[in-house]
């Protein structure tokens, strides 16, 4: 009885909250899984992480901060040039929940020019940093032209555990349509961040595990844009945390 009423619980959540709802899946019949890096670009992790998805033919949504992604043009320009897509991060790694909507979506205009400058073409996806959204920063990310993307699995790989049980974490809930979260960079002081060191991780190996094991399951990796423009559907409902 209480699996059933928290599945319908959870069924009513997601219809009520749709008009306020952030991008957490895509509705699709084909076996392809959304993959999406954020904190680089990195000149330690986004390399390997593109020779990694090179090998199995897959593409990636990376989410950049734009700082770095002036500082590293060249990678900007790898990332693009595979054929991956490129959101936005932010202008730094800081709590958007920390700010007042009108500077909520003031730094999400800033950065999004910037990145568009860098691209020189139009960006259409923001992923908040540590996921923190609240309504009214939801409403100001979406005033300034963009669409929040949330996940659901991650190898939560700002770990220090070893590649493969970071793969393993990865697994869980994975299936056609889910949107996987992953880190081809490490957001630190600089940023904005308040994380500590980062994890001594091999972010190329660790993609490779995960795209082993997708493809054991049936599943390729593909970019956000990549499954939507195949026939996927927008799945959205509220995310909210701070």
């Amino acid at each position: 009885m209480r699996g059933a009423a928290y599945r319908a619980a959870r069924a009513a959540y997601r219809k009520l909250t749709r008009p306020v709802g952030t991008v957490r899946a895509v509705r699709t019949d084909a076996a392809q899984i959304v993959l999406t890096y954020d904190d680089g670009p990195d000149p330690q992790g986004t390399g390997p992480v593109l020779e990694a998805l090179a090998r199995f033919g897959a593409t990636a949504t990376f989410f950049v901060l734009t700082p770095r992604a002036r500082q590293h043009r060249n990678l900007l320009a790898e990332i693009v040039a595979a054929g991956h897509e490129v959101g936005l991060h932010g202008i730094d790694h800081q709590r958007l929940t920390r700010f007042p909507a009108p500077e909520v979506r003031r730094r999400t205009l800033e950065g999004k020019a910037v990145l568009e400058d860098l691209l020189q073409a139009p960006v259409r996806w923001f992923r908040p940093p540590y996921g923190a959204q609240l309504p009214a920063t939801w409403w100001a990310v979406r005033r300034a032209g963009l669409e929040p993307v949330v996940w659901g699995p991650t190898p939560a790989d700002w770990r220090a555990l070893p590649e493969p049980d970071l793969a393993a974490d990865a697994m869980v809930g994975a299936a056609p349509g889910a949107i996987v979260l992953a880190h081809d960079g490490y957001a630190g002081p600089q940023d904005g961040a308040e994380d500590g060191d980062p994890p001594n991780l091999d972010r190329g190996r660790l993609t490779t595990l995960m795209l082993r094991g997708y493809q054991e399951r049936g599943l390729t990796g593909r970019s956000l844009s990549t499954v939507l423009g195949e026939g996927g559907g927008l799945a959205r409902w509220g995310w909210f945390r701070r």
